[in-house]
Protein backbone atom coordinates (compact mmCIF):
# COMPACT_ATOMS: atom_id res chain seq x y z
CA UNK A 1 0.00 0.00 0.00
CA UNK A 2 1.50 3.70 -0.78
CA UNK A 3 1.07 6.37 1.42
CA UNK A 4 -1.18 7.64 -0.66
CA UNK A 5 -3.63 4.92 -0.24
CA UNK A 6 -3.13 4.41 3.58
CA UNK A 7 -4.10 8.32 3.78
CA UNK A 8 -6.84 8.05 2.02
CA UNK A 9 -8.07 4.46 3.57
CA UNK A 10 -7.57 6.66 6.85
CA UNK A 11 -10.08 9.52 5.57
CA UNK A 12 -12.55 6.84 3.78
CA UNK A 13 -12.32 5.02 7.29
CA UNK A 14 -13.54 8.27 9.09
CA UNK A 15 -16.24 8.51 6.24
CA UNK A 16 -17.93 5.42 7.00
CA UNK A 17 -18.67 5.72 10.70
CA UNK A 18 -20.87 8.34 9.85
CA UNK A 19 -23.15 6.37 7.55
CA UNK A 20 -26.71 6.65 8.16
CA UNK A 21 -26.01 10.36 9.68
CA UNK A 22 -25.19 12.56 6.91
CA UNK A 23 -28.10 11.81 3.92
CA UNK A 24 -29.14 13.46 2.04
CA UNK A 25 -25.83 14.10 1.65
CA UNK A 26 -22.85 11.85 0.84
CA UNK A 27 -20.25 10.24 3.73
CA UNK A 28 -16.77 12.38 3.29
CA UNK A 29 -13.60 12.04 5.00
CA UNK A 30 -11.00 14.25 5.05
CA UNK A 31 -6.90 13.90 6.28
CA UNK A 32 -4.25 16.33 6.41
CA UNK A 33 -0.79 15.47 6.08
CA UNK A 34 2.71 17.64 6.95
CA UNK A 35 6.25 16.43 6.94
CA UNK A 36 4.69 12.69 6.93
CA UNK A 37 2.35 13.76 9.91
CA UNK A 38 -1.16 13.48 10.23
CA UNK A 39 -2.21 16.87 11.47
CA UNK A 40 -5.77 16.94 10.64
CA UNK A 41 -8.59 14.75 10.48
CA UNK A 42 -12.26 15.19 9.51
CA UNK A 43 -15.71 13.54 8.85
CA UNK A 44 -19.03 14.84 7.65
CA UNK A 45 -21.06 14.09 10.68
CA UNK A 46 -24.47 15.71 9.27
CA UNK A 47 -26.40 17.58 6.50
CA UNK A 48 -26.24 21.36 7.07
CA UNK A 49 -22.89 21.20 9.16
CA UNK A 50 -19.12 21.89 8.37
CA UNK A 51 -17.94 19.33 5.80
CA UNK A 52 -14.95 17.28 6.42
CA UNK A 53 -12.53 19.36 4.71
CA UNK A 54 -13.31 22.18 7.62
CA UNK A 55 -13.38 20.12 10.26
CA UNK A 56 -9.48 18.68 9.22
CA UNK A 57 -8.49 22.39 8.62
CA UNK A 58 -9.50 23.60 11.84
CA UNK A 59 -8.02 20.98 13.58
CA UNK A 60 -4.35 21.48 11.94
CA UNK A 61 -4.86 25.00 12.24
CA UNK A 62 -1.48 26.56 10.80
CA UNK A 63 -0.09 23.43 10.27
CA UNK A 64 -2.59 22.65 7.09
CA UNK A 65 -0.13 25.74 5.36
CA UNK A 66 1.96 23.93 2.78
CA UNK A 67 0.32 20.47 3.45
CA UNK A 68 -1.37 17.73 1.26
CA UNK A 69 -5.16 16.93 2.11
CA UNK A 70 -6.94 13.72 1.17
CA UNK A 71 -10.28 13.80 0.58
CA UNK A 72 -12.77 10.96 -0.45
CA UNK A 73 -15.26 13.37 -2.81
CA UNK A 74 -14.34 16.08 -4.32
CA UNK A 75 -14.59 19.71 -2.80
CA UNK A 76 -17.50 21.36 -3.01
CA UNK A 77 -17.56 24.65 -4.76
CA UNK A 78 -20.77 26.50 -4.36
CA UNK A 79 -22.31 27.85 -1.68
CA UNK A 80 -25.40 26.29 -0.07
CA UNK A 81 -25.58 25.53 3.49
CA UNK A 82 -22.06 25.98 4.20
CA UNK A 83 -19.24 27.69 2.13
CA UNK A 84 -17.37 26.07 -0.80
CA UNK A 85 -14.53 23.55 0.82
CA UNK A 86 -11.97 24.15 -2.37
CA UNK A 87 -12.03 27.67 -1.75
CA UNK A 88 -11.46 27.18 2.40
CA UNK A 89 -8.38 24.60 1.08
CA UNK A 90 -6.76 27.24 -1.18
CA UNK A 91 -7.34 29.36 2.31
CA UNK A 92 -5.59 27.45 4.12
CA UNK A 93 -2.64 27.51 2.08
CA UNK A 94 -2.75 23.63 1.58
CA UNK A 95 -0.43 22.69 -1.47
CA UNK A 96 -1.44 19.69 -2.77
CA UNK A 97 -5.15 17.79 -2.94
CA UNK A 98 -5.56 14.05 -3.47
CA UNK A 99 -8.94 13.13 -4.48
CA UNK A 100 -10.48 9.74 -4.10
CA UNK A 101 -13.63 10.58 -6.71
CA UNK A 102 -15.09 13.15 -8.64
CA UNK A 103 -18.36 14.77 -7.21
CA UNK A 104 -21.46 13.31 -9.41
CA UNK A 105 -23.81 16.10 -8.30
CA UNK A 106 -24.21 18.66 -11.38
CA UNK A 107 -23.39 21.87 -9.45
CA UNK A 108 -19.84 20.48 -8.28
CA UNK A 109 -19.18 18.01 -10.96
CA UNK A 110 -15.25 19.44 -11.45
CA UNK A 111 -15.59 23.29 -10.38
CA UNK A 112 -13.72 22.20 -6.79
CA UNK A 113 -11.18 20.97 -9.07
CA UNK A 114 -11.06 23.83 -11.31
CA UNK A 115 -10.74 26.19 -8.04
CA UNK A 116 -7.79 24.14 -7.10
CA UNK A 117 -5.86 24.40 -10.14
CA UNK A 118 -6.50 28.03 -10.64
CA UNK A 119 -5.06 28.81 -7.53
CA UNK A 120 -1.38 26.71 -8.26
CA UNK A 121 -2.44 23.51 -6.05
CA UNK A 122 -1.54 20.35 -7.30
CA UNK A 123 -4.23 17.69 -7.63
CA UNK A 124 -4.04 14.10 -8.35
CA UNK A 125 -7.98 12.41 -8.60
CA UNK A 126 -8.30 8.34 -8.09
CA UNK A 127 -6.67 7.44 -5.08
CA UNK A 128 -8.89 4.43 -3.92
CA UNK A 129 -11.44 5.78 -6.48
CA UNK A 130 -13.80 2.55 -6.42
CA UNK A 131 -13.69 2.20 -2.01
CA UNK A 132 -14.91 5.80 -2.62
CA UNK A 133 -17.77 5.30 -5.14
CA UNK A 134 -19.28 2.11 -3.52
CA UNK A 135 -19.55 4.10 0.06
CA UNK A 136 -21.51 6.78 -1.36
CA UNK A 137 -23.49 4.71 -3.85
CA UNK A 138 -26.48 6.13 -2.10
CA UNK A 139 -25.84 10.07 -2.66
CA UNK A 140 -24.20 8.54 -6.79
CA UNK A 141 -27.56 7.67 -7.34
CA UNK A 142 -29.48 10.24 -5.54
CA UNK A 143 -28.04 13.23 -6.41
CA UNK A 144 -27.98 11.84 -10.71
CA UNK A 145 -31.84 10.42 -10.53
CA UNK A 146 -33.88 12.51 -7.94
CA UNK A 147 -34.80 8.93 -6.65
CA UNK A 148 -33.86 7.03 -3.67
CA UNK A 149 -31.50 3.98 -3.78
CA UNK A 150 -33.04 0.87 -2.90
CA UNK A 151 -32.10 -2.06 -1.06
CA UNK A 152 -34.38 -5.15 -1.18
CA UNK A 153 -33.52 -7.61 2.05
CA UNK A 154 -35.04 -10.75 2.95
CA UNK A 155 -34.42 -13.58 5.03
CA UNK A 156 -35.17 -16.84 3.63
CA UNK A 157 -34.31 -20.47 3.97
CA UNK A 158 -32.10 -22.28 1.85
CA UNK A 159 -35.00 -23.28 -0.34
CA UNK A 160 -36.04 -19.95 -0.58
CA UNK A 161 -39.10 -19.80 1.44
CA UNK A 162 -39.75 -16.28 3.90
CA UNK A 163 -42.25 -18.15 5.77
CA UNK A 164 -43.90 -21.69 6.51
CA UNK A 165 -47.53 -22.72 4.93
CA UNK A 166 -48.85 -21.57 8.23
CA UNK A 167 -47.51 -18.13 7.72
CA UNK A 168 -45.12 -18.78 10.45
CA UNK A 169 -41.77 -17.03 10.10
CA UNK A 170 -40.81 -16.31 13.43
CA UNK A 171 -37.57 -16.85 13.25
CA UNK A 172 -36.22 -18.21 9.90
CA UNK A 173 -32.71 -16.20 10.78
CA UNK A 174 -30.25 -16.12 13.84
CA UNK A 175 -30.38 -13.19 16.39
CA UNK A 176 -27.12 -11.92 15.02
CA UNK A 177 -28.80 -12.10 11.49
CA UNK A 178 -31.39 -9.82 13.20
CA UNK A 179 -29.30 -7.77 15.12
CA UNK A 180 -27.53 -6.67 11.28
CA UNK A 181 -30.50 -5.94 10.09
CA UNK A 182 -31.41 -3.47 12.58
CA UNK A 183 -28.26 -1.97 11.24
CA UNK A 184 -29.03 -1.95 7.79
CA UNK A 185 -32.12 0.06 8.72
CA UNK A 186 -30.68 2.51 10.74
CA UNK A 187 -28.53 3.55 7.49
CA UNK A 188 -31.78 3.62 5.55
CA UNK A 189 -33.86 6.83 5.71
CA UNK A 190 -37.00 5.32 4.58
CA UNK A 191 -37.75 1.70 4.91
CA UNK A 192 -41.14 0.28 2.54
CA UNK A 193 -43.68 -2.79 3.08
CA UNK A 194 -46.95 -3.78 1.98
CA UNK A 195 -49.83 -3.76 4.42
CA UNK A 196 -50.11 -7.69 4.23
CA UNK A 197 -46.83 -7.67 6.16
CA UNK A 198 -48.43 -5.18 8.54
CA UNK A 199 -51.60 -7.49 8.84
CA UNK A 200 -50.24 -10.68 9.29
CA UNK A 201 -47.24 -9.77 11.26
CA UNK A 202 -48.26 -6.01 12.90
CA UNK A 203 -44.13 -5.24 12.56
CA UNK A 204 -42.64 -1.97 14.29
CA UNK A 205 -40.24 -1.76 11.38
CA UNK A 206 -37.93 -0.08 13.93
CA UNK A 207 -34.02 -0.16 14.26
CA UNK A 208 -33.65 -1.30 17.67
CA UNK A 209 -29.69 -0.60 18.23
CA UNK A 210 -28.18 2.01 20.55
CA UNK A 211 -28.20 6.02 19.86
CA UNK A 212 -30.23 4.69 16.44
CA UNK A 213 -32.42 6.51 14.67
CA UNK A 214 -35.68 4.60 13.35
CA UNK A 215 -36.05 5.30 9.51
CA UNK A 216 -39.69 6.54 7.99
CA UNK A 217 -42.18 3.95 7.71
CA UNK A 218 -43.41 3.55 4.64
CA UNK A 219 -46.60 1.15 3.57
CA UNK A 220 -47.95 0.13 0.19
CA UNK A 221 -51.70 -0.20 0.54
CA UNK A 222 -54.02 -0.12 -2.21
CA UNK A 223 -57.38 0.11 -0.52
CA UNK A 224 -56.15 1.79 2.90
CA UNK A 225 -57.12 -1.51 4.76
CA UNK A 226 -54.25 -1.20 7.49
CA UNK A 227 -55.27 -1.99 10.63
CA UNK A 228 -56.04 1.18 12.89
CA UNK A 229 -54.28 -0.72 15.70
CA UNK A 230 -51.51 -1.34 14.07
CA UNK A 231 -47.78 -0.43 15.80
CA UNK A 232 -46.74 1.32 13.16
CA UNK A 233 -50.14 3.24 13.60
CA UNK A 234 -50.12 3.87 17.12
CA UNK A 235 -46.87 3.71 18.73
CA UNK A 236 -45.28 6.87 17.83
CA UNK A 237 -41.96 5.30 16.87
CA UNK A 238 -40.96 7.05 13.61
CA UNK A 239 -43.23 8.44 11.44
CA UNK A 240 -45.22 6.34 9.02
CA UNK A 241 -46.25 7.14 5.70
CA UNK A 242 -49.54 5.20 3.76
CA UNK A 243 -48.81 5.37 -0.03
CA UNK A 244 -52.56 4.09 -1.54
CA UNK A 245 -54.47 4.09 -5.07
CA UNK A 246 -57.29 6.02 -6.73
CA UNK A 247 -59.28 2.90 -4.97
CA UNK A 248 -58.66 4.22 -1.26
CA UNK A 249 -61.66 4.43 1.59
CA UNK A 250 -62.74 8.17 2.26
CA UNK A 251 -63.38 7.89 5.89
CA UNK A 252 -60.20 5.71 6.72
CA UNK A 253 -57.81 8.53 5.07
CA UNK A 254 -59.50 11.15 7.22
CA UNK A 255 -59.09 9.10 10.56
CA UNK A 256 -55.58 8.07 9.55
CA UNK A 257 -54.37 11.77 8.95
CA UNK A 258 -55.99 12.49 12.00
CA UNK A 259 -53.68 10.24 13.78
CA UNK A 260 -50.79 11.83 12.41
CA UNK A 261 -50.28 9.43 8.97
CA UNK A 262 -49.23 11.05 5.72
CA UNK A 263 -51.49 9.31 3.30
CA UNK A 264 -50.20 9.58 -0.66
CA UNK A 265 -52.81 8.99 -2.92
CA UNK A 266 -51.04 8.01 -6.18
CA UNK A 267 -52.41 7.81 -9.59
CA UNK A 268 -52.67 4.07 -9.67
CA UNK A 269 -56.40 3.33 -10.33
CA UNK A 270 -56.42 -0.04 -8.09
CA UNK A 271 -52.78 -0.39 -7.31
CA UNK A 272 -49.82 1.45 -6.51
CA UNK A 273 -47.12 1.53 -8.61
CA UNK A 274 -43.88 1.78 -6.63
CA UNK A 275 -41.95 3.96 -9.63
CA UNK A 276 -44.57 6.95 -8.32
CA UNK A 277 -43.92 5.89 -5.16
CA UNK A 278 -39.75 6.48 -5.54
CA UNK A 279 -40.32 9.45 -7.07
CA UNK A 280 -42.75 10.90 -4.24
CA UNK A 281 -39.80 9.86 -1.63
CA UNK A 282 -37.43 11.64 -4.23
CA UNK A 283 -39.08 14.64 -3.74
CA UNK A 284 -39.15 14.97 0.06
CA UNK A 285 -35.37 14.11 0.34
CA UNK A 286 -35.68 10.09 1.07
CA UNK A 287 -32.41 9.34 -0.50
CA UNK A 288 -32.38 5.58 0.85
CA UNK A 289 -34.78 3.23 1.18
CA UNK A 290 -34.85 -0.53 2.25
CA UNK A 291 -37.47 -3.08 1.31
CA UNK A 292 -38.51 -5.55 4.16
CA UNK A 293 -42.26 -6.60 2.27
CA UNK A 294 -43.05 -10.09 0.54
CA UNK A 295 -43.05 -11.69 -2.17
CA UNK A 296 -45.41 -9.55 -3.87
CA UNK A 297 -43.57 -6.45 -2.81
CA UNK A 298 -40.66 -7.81 -4.07
CA UNK A 299 -41.62 -8.73 -7.28
CA UNK A 300 -43.15 -5.39 -7.88
CA UNK A 301 -40.22 -3.71 -7.16
CA UNK A 302 -37.46 -6.11 -8.88
CA UNK A 303 -39.56 -6.33 -12.39
CA UNK A 304 -40.09 -2.84 -12.68
CA UNK A 305 -36.00 -2.61 -12.56
CA UNK A 306 -36.15 -0.38 -8.81
CA UNK A 307 -33.65 -2.98 -6.87
CA UNK A 308 -30.03 -1.51 -6.30
CA UNK A 309 -28.88 -3.65 -4.18
CA UNK A 310 -30.02 -7.09 -2.84
CA UNK A 311 -29.64 -8.43 0.69
CA UNK A 312 -30.67 -11.94 1.95
CA UNK A 313 -30.10 -13.50 5.16
CA UNK A 314 -30.02 -17.28 4.41
CA UNK A 315 -30.59 -19.60 6.95
CA UNK A 316 -29.66 -23.04 6.59
CA UNK A 317 -33.12 -24.66 7.07
CA UNK A 318 -35.42 -26.34 4.38
CA UNK A 319 -38.62 -26.34 5.15
CA UNK A 320 -40.47 -27.02 1.97
CA UNK A 321 -44.33 -26.23 1.06
CA UNK A 322 -46.14 -25.38 -2.59
CA UNK A 323 -48.08 -22.39 -0.76
CA UNK A 324 -44.85 -21.85 1.21
CA UNK A 325 -44.29 -17.94 0.74
CA UNK A 326 -40.59 -17.25 -1.56
CA UNK A 327 -39.36 -13.73 -1.23
CA UNK A 328 -39.64 -13.35 -5.09
CA UNK A 329 -42.86 -13.90 -6.84
CA UNK A 330 -46.05 -12.17 -9.10
CA UNK A 331 -45.70 -13.52 -12.34
CA UNK A 332 -42.18 -14.31 -12.63
CA UNK A 333 -39.66 -15.39 -15.82
CA UNK A 334 -40.22 -17.74 -18.23
CA UNK A 335 -36.75 -18.41 -19.51
CA UNK A 336 -33.87 -18.81 -17.86
CA UNK A 337 -32.14 -16.44 -20.61
CA UNK A 338 -34.04 -13.48 -19.16
CA UNK A 339 -33.37 -14.44 -15.15
CA UNK A 340 -32.04 -11.09 -12.95
CA UNK A 341 -28.43 -12.17 -12.42
CA UNK A 342 -26.52 -10.01 -9.57
CA UNK A 343 -23.27 -9.30 -9.38
CA UNK A 344 -20.41 -7.50 -7.45
CA UNK A 345 -21.38 -10.81 -4.62
CA UNK A 346 -20.50 -10.78 -1.12
CA UNK A 347 -20.85 -12.83 1.50
CA UNK A 348 -20.04 -13.52 5.17
CA UNK A 349 -21.23 -15.87 7.70
CA UNK A 350 -23.52 -13.95 10.69
CA UNK A 351 -24.13 -16.42 13.64
CA UNK A 352 -25.17 -19.69 11.45
CA UNK A 353 -26.44 -17.82 8.52
CA UNK A 354 -25.01 -16.49 5.20
CA UNK A 355 -25.08 -12.62 4.40
CA UNK A 356 -25.72 -12.91 0.61
CA UNK A 357 -25.37 -9.07 -1.09
CA UNK A 358 -25.09 -8.44 -4.51
CA UNK A 359 -26.27 -6.08 -7.20
CA UNK A 360 -29.07 -6.66 -10.14
CA UNK A 361 -27.93 -6.14 -13.75
CA UNK A 362 -30.88 -5.40 -15.69
CA UNK A 363 -29.48 -6.22 -18.88
CA UNK A 364 -32.47 -7.62 -19.86
CA UNK A 365 -36.40 -6.87 -18.25
CA UNK A 366 -38.67 -10.11 -17.66
CA UNK A 367 -40.17 -9.71 -20.72
CA UNK A 368 -36.83 -9.77 -23.24
CA UNK A 369 -36.50 -6.00 -24.03
CA UNK A 370 -33.02 -4.30 -23.80
CA UNK A 371 -31.92 -2.02 -21.18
Amino acid sequence: MSSHEFYMETALRNAQAMKGQTDPNPLVGAVIVNDSRIVGIGAHLKAGEPHAEIHAIRMAGEKAKGGTIYVTLEPCSHYGRTGPCAVAIVEAGISKVVIAALDPNPIVAGNGVKILQAAGIDVEIGVLRDESEKMNEVFNKFIVEKIPFVTLKAGITLDGKIAAYTHDSKWITSAEARQDVHKIRNENMAILVGVNTVIKDDPELTARIPNGRNPIRVIMDSSLSIPLEAKVITDEKAETWVFTSQNFNQDKRKVLENLGIQVFVTNGVSQVNPKEVLKILGERLVSSLMIEGGGTINAAFLQNKLVDKVVLYMAPKLIGGRDAATFFEGTGIDKMADAIELEDIDVVKIGKDFKFTGYPVYEKSLLGEER
